[in-house]
């Protein structure tokens, strides 16, 4: 059985080649984002693969299911990208990777906020350029100060671990709190409260309706002043203008993305011989205290040997006996 894989980087064709290598399944790599213009390409495939910036609309999905598809095997946790109605309709089933390494995403946020607080990036280059000042790397110690954590599934419980194992204190928000969290001495509170108490402030939670923009200018005024933010759940989660106002008052302190919620036209590509054409993430760039990197949270060794696996394990699942492990559907 054909399976073509979109966004198919070099890392994506030898771990899910390795994963696939006893099942019997045909992977077909296409470098492109799945869209539609590349849609026809799947024709004849049993399933698509694709990634978090590929293109799921009714109109690909539409194209995709004349052409016999049946399966889009997701290789991400999250599914805001694809219109799950249009899949339906089209008879398109859709599966997902629910978890793969909480610990990734979670070490990797812990990396955003100990260089931001540090500067230890702007030191390297310092360093490098024989400038050994010290002036403008102050930074604070960790312990004893507030994180807040919106979001507590599993990957911010693992970060809440990793906070507390620091001496902070945490906060949290969440509809559902984690026992596992209560144990650690997290605190659940309302919004208001975390924004206004916390020292640093991380964003876990998936990108719903009722989290779109959920950090938006009246958000950052509730904010305790100097406050480091740091985005390492869904671009949209964070309203980027209101976030660069922030920046401009001294609202936030120090900022630092994983994500960006326009990342699909910069985000997994080499841009570095041309310029950037998104002027609000340049607007971004120019500030000292803001550190970005391109959605790289998941990326570890682990990380990608698990989703590997699990997508495989979906696809084989769903072409033996119609059901994938890890199906996502519409709520009746």
């Amino acid at each position: 059985m054909r399976v073509d894989v979109f966004s198919a980087k070099r890392y994506d064709q030898a771990f899910l080649g390795a994963a696939a290598k006893d099942s019997g399944l045909e992977l077909c790599f296409h470098e492109a984002r799945l869209g539609p213009t590349t849609a026809r390409l799947a024709q004849g495939a049993a399933a698509v693969c694709a990634f978090v910036n590929d293109d799921l609309g009714a109109a690909v999905l539409g194209e995709l299911a004349a052409g016999d598809v049946r399966l889009i095997a997701l290789r991400s946790a999250g599914f805001n990208h694809v219109d799950l109605q249009a899949a339906r309709d089209a008879g398109l089933a859709v599966a997902r990777v629910p978890a793969y390494s909480p610990h990734a995403v979670a070490e990797h946020t812990l990396a955003l906020i100990l260089t931001l607080n540090r500067n230890t990036h702007r030191a390297w280059n310092r360093v490098r350029e024989g400038n050994f000042a010290l002036d403008g790397l102050m930074g604070f110690d960790m312990h004893a100060k507030t994180a807040g954590i919106v979001g507590t599934g599993q990957i911010g419980t693992v970060l809440a671990r990793i906070l507390t194992g620091f001496g902070c204190m945490v906060l949290a928000h969440d509809p559902n709190p984690n026992a596992e969290c209560e144990a650690l001495g997290v605190r659940y509170v309302p919004m208001t409260q975390l924004l206004a108490g916390s020292d640093i402030i991380t964003l876990q939670c998936p990108l719903t309706p009722a989290t779109h923009h959920l950090i938006d200018d009246a958000a950052i005024a509730q904010m305790r002043r100097g406050a480091m933010l740091v985005n390492t759940s869904r671009g949209a989660v964070v309203d980027t203008r209101a976030v660069i106002r922030g920046l401009k008052s001294g609202r936030i302190g120090a900022l630092g993305l994983d994500v960006y919620e326009e990342e699909g036209d910069l985000f997994f590509e080499d841009l570095s011989q041309t310029h950037i054409p998104d002027d609000v993430f340049a607007r971004l760039l120019t500030f000292p205290n803001v550190l970005i990197t391109g959605h790289q949270g998941f990326f570890t060794r682990e990380a990608l040997q698990a989703i590997a696996e699990t997508t495989i394990a979906n696809i084989t699942g769903f072409l033996r006996d119609g059901q994938a492990l890890h199906p996502v559907t519409l709520p009746d």
